[in-house]
């Protein structure tokens, strides 16, 4: 008997497992679906006509309609919608007009600029936001509290650009402690094979330590500037939900018992919120990731928001779509990601 219920309780429980696998799956088939239709309406609906972008203004009619045929524009919507989909599950998002490769490798090429950025943004923002959160519910009312509260509203309602500005003109025009735009010195370029996309991998690995330490000076300020944004929004989050834990009952209870205030803090009180606050870092990593372009334009820093900002003015649409749907990707995957890590780490989720 004993046997057979373990033997029934494990067939539950990969059952449960192979239901919750099926379920995250089709979310993501879904969410994917729908990100694709919504990038190649974008792409029909802009008021760029493809084959002119293609052509130039001055291009014959009997090219132009070639063109269409060749380009699949003459076919019903639905047709084209189809071939946009194999296209892109084929590995194929077009050629970009600006640089004459294929779209999918500029994105290899400036996409881990931009993870490199917010990577180090997000780590620098949880290393401050969440001390200092934890710190402003704790002294509820007092000065750090006040001091939290005020970065919050700075981070959260001073435009990013503008950030940029200054702390160039601050840090790298008047006192250069920075270096100034981009991820490196032209002195250092091509002195570091791009293995995995990261400067500071590649050099550390590389053991190049002049590049890895001018390529830390050039990352220190976009880097900052996005961190301030993570800071305000991480800090705030942090105090909330501690704020809300240190008035629940079990805290009196372990403080009625004696139990050490740093426990309290840390073991009882922030223990409670570190799942739910794995959300919310991984959304700071998502925002940043899709929303760093007005600095990495400031910084001339050479990731994907420049890469897509380029391709908007040049009306490179091969560009433009296969740049949003490699961000979507990105934020709907992390998002997903997270989600099971908080079904993991939380049995009242399951």
């Amino acid at each position: 008997m004993p046997p057979a219920s373990s033997s029934a309780k494990v067939l539950r429980t990969v059952s449960h497992a192979a239901s919750a696998v099926a379920r995250w799956l089709l979310t993501l088939g879904i969410s994917l679906l729908g990100l694709l239709a919504v990038t190649f309406v974008i792409g029909r609906l802009v008021p760029i006509d493809p084959v002119l972008a293609v052509l130039g203004d001055r291009a014959t009619a009997s090219a132009y309609a070639e063109t269409k045929i060749l380009l699949g524009l003459d076919q019903p919507l639905y047709v084209q919608f189809g071939i946009y989909l194999r296209d892109v599950f084929s590995g194929n998002l077009g050629t970009s007009l600006l640089t004459a490769r294929p779209v999918l490798d500029d994105i290899f090429r400036v996409f881990p600029a931009t993870l490199e950025l917010a990577t180090i943004a997000t780590i620098a923002g949880c290393l401050v936001g969440i001390p200092l959160g934890v710190a402003a519910a704790v002294y509820h009312n007092r000065w750090i509290d006040h001091v939290s509260r005020i970065i919050g509203l700075l981070g959260s309602s001073v435009p990013v650009f503008w950030l940029a500005l200054m702390g160039l003109l601050l840090f790298y025009a008047k006192l250069s402690w920075v270096a100034g735009p981009g991820r490196l010195d032209p002195v250092f370029d091509g002195m570091v094979d791009a293995r995995t996309g990261s400067l500071l991998l590649d050099s550390l690995m590389a053991r190049e330590w002049d590049v890895f330490f001018n390529a830390v000076s050039h990352v220190i300020l976009p880097a900052g500037i996005l961190a301030c944004c993570s800071v305000a929004y991480v800090s705030r989050m942090t105090r909330s939900f501690m704020l809300d834990q240190l008035n629940q009952e079990y805290i009196t209870t372990a403080r009625a018992k004696g139990v050490a205030e740093w426990r309290v803090i840390w073991q009882h009180a922030f223990g409670n919120i570190s799942v739910p606050l794995l959300t919310v870092v991984g959304l700071t990593y998502s925002m940043l990731l899709e929303g760093s372009v007005l600095t990495e334009l400031v910084f001339a820093w050479p990731g994907i928001g420049s890469y897509l900002t380029g391709a908007l003015l040049n009306a490179d649409m091969n560009a433009v779509l296969g740049s949003t749907l490699v961000i979507g990707v990105s934020f709907i995957t992390l998002n997903l990601v997270i989600d099971a890590l908080y079904r993991v780490l939380d049995p009242r989720t399951r």
